[in-house]
């Protein structure tokens, strides 16, 4: 991408001025829902950098969209190296050039850390929002995020005395998806907006938002769905794609052949959380909303293989997914790499489907978490910010 004019316009005398970077499409929902938090204590509050359509919604400047940051896996980031590490330094320099009062960077550690560092060289203060999962991967982040962060938001409440240990100043915020998705959630509702039977049991199929992930896991994900459907012909299945992969998506869906009753939607996520009676679903923060959605899950997840042996060599604990790392247990199953067959992801979902007990159980499970997490996210994230502020 060709340089940009490195001058940006300045916020009105006494307003807030921010830059801030969310890296895919969580963490739009992430940063959108910060926003507006940020925007009901400092009204005129203005930000830049780089973010998706929620972020633009509430009037934030995205010079590059969040898309171009979405990759993950080693290989994958490696391809895309230095279109990512160009895109960095540009903004950069126009961060630098026209300094924001605060810079806070919307997860995407691997690209905000070192822009962070540099700033906050600059003098410039940082906040990051979600804490990189240094207990489950890369424990050698914490000195970099030492250097690099003035203030880390967390979203989980064991983070907070583990970076207190490396003397890193941290608030824990609740997760803002705990306060915007319904204890119970409405699944004729959802149901009724879909398109869908009322009678008829719905599959929800979460393949990720990255491309890479899509690549891998939509095959997997359509084939397990056949598989299903010749065992249990009367099922539905959603297929929620965020809007700039649905085309993506769907070619991939046609290369596999027909699923009777897959709907292919145009985003829609939540509302095919809340209609389904289980999810199929990649790994990541989409596992967390499945959980607070209270739906049973498999997780199941595929990169590619020089990426996986790196990975598994940096696991800190047996758990991949997010609701079996807040549990502390395996309360839903991983298929990981070799494991995630199309014959074992459909024989993992049918089985929740055959038992409701172990279903009810684990909706009480999830209940406890969500309660937990449930916090006054964008308040607590305020307060945080105008201490660092001096505000």
């Amino acid at each position: 991408m060709a340089d940009l004019d490195t001058q940006a316009p300045q916020a009105p005398s006494g307003a807030l001025s921010f830059g801030m970077v969310a890296g895919e499409a969580s963490g739009d929902l992430l940063a959108g829902l910060l926003i507006a938090g940020l925007h009901k204590r400092w009204p005129q509050a203005q930000g830049r950098g780089i973010g998706g359509p929620r972020m633009a919604a509430l009037g934030f400047d995205a010079w590059w969209p969040h898309e171009r940051l979405a990759v993950r896996g080693y290989v994958e980031v490696l391809r895309h190296y230095r279109g990512i590490v160009a895109i960095r330094e540009q903004l950069k320099q126009r961060l630098l050039a026209v300094p924001p009062d605060v810079f806070i960077g919307v997860d995407a550690p691997d690209f905000n850390l070192d822009l962070e560092a540099s700033l906050k060289n600059a003098g410039i203060p940082t906040v990051h929002f979600v804490c990189p999962s240094v207990w489950a991967w890369r424990p050698e982040r914490i000195e970099k995020i030492h250097r690099s962060v003035d203030h880390m938001l967390c979203i989980f409440p064991f983070e907070t005395p583990l970076l207190a240990k490396a003397g890193i100043d941290a608030t824990y915020v609740g997760h803002p998806l705990a306060s915007t998705i319904a204890m119970t959630p409405d699944r004729a509702a959802a149901r009724e907006v879909l398109g869908l039977d009322q009678c008829r049991p719905v599959v929800a199929l979460l393949p990720g938002s990255r491309r890479s992930e899509i690549e891998h896991l939509v095959p997997r994900f359509i084939q397990a769905a056949q598989v299903m459907q010749q065992k249990q012909p009367g099922l539905q299945f959603v297929l929620p794609a965020i809007p700039s992969l649905v085309t993506a998506v769907q070619e991939l869906v046609d290369a596999q052949g027909a699923v009777n009753g897959l709907k292919v939607l145009n985003g829609q996520s939540h509302p095919a959380l809340a209609a389904c009676d289980v999810t199929m679903i990649a790994s990541g923060t989409a596992t967390l909303e499945a959980a607070l959605f209270k739906r049973p899950m498999v997780i199941g997840y595929h990169m590619n293989w020089v990426s996986w042996q790196i990975m598994k060599r940096k696991k800190l604990q047996p758990w991949v997914g997010l609701p079996n790392i807040l549990c502390q247990d395996f309360v839903v199953p991983e298929l990981i790499q070799d494991a995630c067959t199309p014959e074992a992801l459909a024989a993992s979902t049918l089985a929740w489907l055959s038992h409701p007990d172990r279903v009810d159980a684990l909706q009480i499970r999830f209940q406890q978490l969500h309660q937990t997490l449930q916090r006054d996210t964008a308040t607590l994230a305020t307060h945080a910010l105008e201490k660092v502020l001096g505000a």
